[in-house]
């Protein structure tokens, strides 16, 4: 069986030992499609292809989104005009920290106070957004938000959830754990991936994990 470029831990082998967990959750439901043998061995090409598998959402979804941006709000939203001599206020920013419910709630008495209301704030609420709430605003689907509740739930729904977000460093030095299988090790690094700030690139985001494996 050849193997393509799996680093020292795997050339000379065409099958890797994995510990069995004898229960499985849901979440683990891709890691029983693996074929693992009585012995408890995985094929190189089938562990090769789950890690590609496990990681590739990330690997697309920063290729779509990294060159273009499109408005998140439908055209409807887009034609709305703004109140005769309405003045933009100065909005308090929030960063992705914090309380996402009590930016809401600052934001909307802003607006009200300069005149406006209901789905006139869609167009306003970028104004309020910096550092990773801006960079959630601007990955937002285009044309995916009709109504000013719609984009408060998508808001209140993520950052009450608020994701520590990953270094290219810290996912670089992270190994796999004292006797944790690997599928484990692997939905870890590719959840740790997921929350990555910086760009992956397939072949390198796959070398990076095998390197973790010990």
């Amino acid at each position: 069986m050849q193997v393509m470029s799996w680093g020292k831990k795997v050339e000379a082998h065409d099958e890797v030992e994995i510990p069995i967990k004898q229960n499985y959750t849901e979440k683990d439901k891709s890691a029983t499609e693996l074929q693992i043998s009585s012995d408890g061995l995985i094929p190189v090409d089938q562990l090769k292809e789950f890690i590609e598998g496990t990681i590739r959402s990330k690997i697309e979804g920063s290729s779509r989104s990294s060159f273009t941006y499109s408005k998140p709000y439908t055209p409807r939203i887009d034609s709305l005009k703004m109140p005769m001599g309405y003045q933009p206020p100065k909005f308090q920013q929030f960063d992705g920290k914090g309380n996402p419910k009590q930016h809401v709630a600052h934001f909307v008495e802003t607006c009200n106070n300069a005149g406006t209301y209901g789905d006139h704030l869609v167009k306003q609420f970028v104004r309020s957004l910096k550092s990773n709430a801006f960079d959630w605003y601007t990955d937002l689907e285009a044309s995916s938000i009709n109504g000013w509740e719609q984009l408060e739930q998508e808001f209140l729904n993520h950052f009450n959830n608020t994701r520590r977000i990953v270094s290219m460093v810290e996912l670089t030095n992270s190994r796999q754990w004292k006797e944790e299988p690997v599928i484990d090790y692997i939905n870890r690094w590719r959840n740790l991936s997921l929350n990555c700030k910086d760009r992956l690139f397939e072949t390198s985001t796959i070398e990076m994990c095998i390197q973790g494996m010990h």
